[in-house]
């Protein structure tokens, strides 16, 4: 029964804070307005930077860092510390599960009529509080591809997909916790399929060539 109860408490608390979209918060206290109203109509950390600039992206990013962080260690302490469950022998797995659900929040919030944004930063920092290593290896695939394409969204797809894969490596063969490799690269495979599903437009306009470049201003249509 207690198990039962952890994932409930885990899945409804993890989605409901997700779902308190900080680039929405902030826009709106700081600029009175919608974001999704302006630019990519995005409600992420990439498309206030380039309709506000950098003192409201920088209050996002800070709040998106906070939230899941946050999410993550709640959950575990009110799972393992007091209601006394572990999963799979392993503390990390009600970690990804809560990061899948924030993140779900985050993407799909009930308070905004399930649209949100994309869940990049907030992949990066829900994994930064389950496994710190990991976070550094696919943060590390981020900055190279970004660096190489300086597409924004090209560093996020690789990066979502060096997620589940280091998950599986690392677990696998340093940590050794053989119990939670498969639940725990599972939640990773979840987590990519939810990046890579929301960047489908990104995709359409790498093939097409439009896609907009790091620091380059939107392409006015013509």
């Amino acid at each position: 029964m207690k198990d039962v109860l952890a994932i409930i408490f885990t899945v409804v608390f993890s989605y409901l804070f997700g779902s308190l979209n900080s680039a929405i918060i902030v826009c709106r206290l700081w600029k009175k307005q919608d974001i999704r109203d302006y630019g990519s109509k995005n409600a992420g950390l990439t498309n206030v930077l380039r309709v506000y600039g950098k003192g409201p992206a920088l209050a996002t990013l800070l709040c998106d860092l906070a939230k899941g962080v946050i999410a993550v260690v709640v959950c575990r302490v009110i799972v393992h510390k007091v209601m006394g469950v572990e999963f799979f022998d392993d503390p990390r797995f009600i970690g990804y599960l809560a990061g899948l659900f924030v993140m779900l929040g985050h993407c799909f919030p009930v308070f905004y009529g399930f649209h949100g944004g994309k869940g990049v930063l907030l992949a990066a920092t829900t994994l930064l509080a389950i496994d710190p290593l990991t976070c550094v290896c696919a943060l590390a695939v981020f900055g190279i591809l970004l660096a190489a394409t300086k597409y924004v969204s090209v560093g996020s797809i690789f990066a979502s997909i060096a997620y589940p894969t280091f998950t599986f490596i690392l677990q696998n063969f340093v940590y050794k916790s053989s119990c939670a490799v498969i639940p725990n690269t599972i939640m990773g495979v979840l987590i990519c399929i939810l990046i890579i599903s929301l960047h489908h437009a990104n995709i359409k306009r790498l093939l097409n060539g439009t896609e907009n470049k790091f620091g380059q201003k939107k392409k006015e249509e013509t």
